[in-house]
């Protein structure tokens, strides 16, 4: 799955309610996911670290939507030619 299909599955699945909520609050739900993530990094819980890792995408991809923005193209257009500062892959950056 590409992140533009990822992005659509959770607007159809989520996106009046998320809309209703607003961008704010759909915000404080990412922060408390990557809360839930930093606790399952910190107990070295890997199945924990998966779910929290896939809430944390969720949330990400529905601000995203609120706000306009493909999530794909977000990504490509920072990242897609390497590090953003020396453009290498691997960064060769200092």
């Amino acid at each position: 799955m590409k992140i533009r299909e990822f992005q659509t599955l959770i607007e159809k699945t989520y996106f009046e309610r998320d809309r209703k909520r607003g961008v704010e609050k759909n915000f404080l739900w990412l922060t408390e996911e990557v809360g839930e993530l930093a606790e399952a990094v910190r107990k070295n819980d890997p199945a924990g670290m998966k779910e929290e890792m896939a809430d944390v995408l969720a949330w990400l991809s529905t601000i995203a939507s609120l706000s306009g923005i493909n999530l794909e193209d977000a990504a490509l257009a920072k990242y897609g030619a390497g590090c953003p500062r020396c453009r290498k892959i691997p960064c060769e950056c200092p």
